[in-house]
């Protein structure tokens, strides 16, 4: 039996694992063992998605909590090097770029565990970006690289990668999308929509969260200004992260929010697809978010200077803004005027399949 460990630690992380850990269920020969970081550790940003997506306890519990960059990676490295000497693994998992992937991927390799990376080779070309050193550090270390579309495969090889580590799989992100769309009934659908008093297709919805965006004072009060005018000509809801909600109060921004304009409470997984499914248009500064914008074929401006998922821009429904062109292109989409876009290859809800038979592979190798 192959014991192979899962690593999650922020919300990107439970949608990502959630597949592979079911289809490693149910292959002979393997055994999956979830390691939730605590990176994320309040119950909306975290344990409302493991109800949400059906998946049992984490085995094992770091709880890591927050901290400088510094300070929650060496935590992670502190408390994951136990797990593995008490686990043995054959395998460890991680996904994506959050300090907790590059800090179990490091432990990981330094005790002769290999790593698989989901969602590798994606590049922003902006090392500014915590995430794109986490995501550099763990591709060139990490001994299988499961790649989403080809630009990730077109990085990994300039940079030297091996042509053998490099897999193009699809993306792991559209199989929780497609099933979780798969079990919201028509009924939980319209209660959410009426929770809020919001109309299908009549609403701009907003998730903001990235610091130059929501902790620069100038900045954020800039966002406000637009979604408040925005919210004249459409509804906008805004789940606000805590922390964001703290950061008008600390600013001094004192503006009267119009009727229109609604600050809601972070949702669950669920709720929020549903919300997202049913908007006008997306504004977002969040990869996962373009990604799952493209697959419902829902408009969406992309409030940031560079993507790591430039595939959403050339093909799909996604557009780059700034404060100043923002305004823009959401009278675009208003007027019925932006792109159809297409759905990339292989992100098909069946990325964690192929996975599973790579690991299969290259497990066999290794015998």
């Amino acid at each position: 039996m192959s014991k192979i460990l899962l690593i999650v630690g922020a919300r990107p992380n439970f949608m990502k694992m959630a597949p592979l850990y079911f289809a490693m269920s149910q292959t002979e020969g393997m055994a999956p063992v979830i390691v939730h970081t605590g990176q994320h550790y309040d119950y909306i940003m975290s344990q409302a998605f493991f109800e949400d997506l059906d998946l049992p306890e984490p085995h094992h519990y770091l709880e890591v909590g927050s901290g400088t960059h510094a300070e929650q990676t060496a935590r992670v490295m502190i408390e994951f090097e136990k797990v593995l000497v008490e686990e043995r693994p054959d395998l460890v998992v991680v996904f994506g770029d959050v300090n907790s992937t590059v800090a179990c991927s490091l432990t990981a390799k330094k005790l002769l565990v290999p790593v698989a990376h989901v969602e590798a080779g994606l590049r922003s070309f902006d090392e500014t970006m915590p995430e794109e050193i986490n995501r550099r550090v763990t591709d060139a270390i990490s001994d299988l690289l499961f790649t989403p579309s080809a630009d990730g495969d077109e990085n990994l090889r300039s940079e030297g990668a091996n042509h053998d580590r490099v897999c193009r799989v699809g993306n792991i992100m559209i199989d929780s999308v497609a099933t979780i769309l798969g079990r919201i009934s028509a009924e939980q659908e319209q209660a959410t929509l009426d929770q809020q008093n919001l109309q299908a297709q009549n609403y701009a919805l907003v998730t903001l969260h990235r610091p130059s965006n929501v902790d620069a004072p100038d900045s954020l009060a800039r966002i406000l200004a637009y979604l408040n005018k925005l919210s004249a000509s459409i509804p906008v809801v805004f789940p606000m992260h805590p922390r964001t909600k703290k950061n008008i109060g600390n600013f001094g921004i004192d503006m009267e929010f119009n009727e229109d304009f609604l600050i809601i409470e972070p949702v669950r997984y669920r709720e929020f697809i549903t919300l997202q499914k049913n908007a006008r248009f997306v504004l977002t500064d969040s990869g996962g978010i373009q990604e799952e914008t493209t697959y419902l074929k829902l408009p969406c401006l992309t409030l940031r200077p560079n993507t790591e998922r430039p595939i959403t821009v050339a093909q799909g429904t996604n557009e780059l803004v700034d404060l100043n062109t923002v305004e823009e292109q959401s009278r675009r989409i208003l007027a019925g005027n932006w792109k159809q876009g297409t759905i990339p290859l292989l992100w098909d809800g069946k990325t964690a399949g192929r996975i599973v038979e790579a690991i299969a592979e290259f497990q066999a190798r290794r015998r």
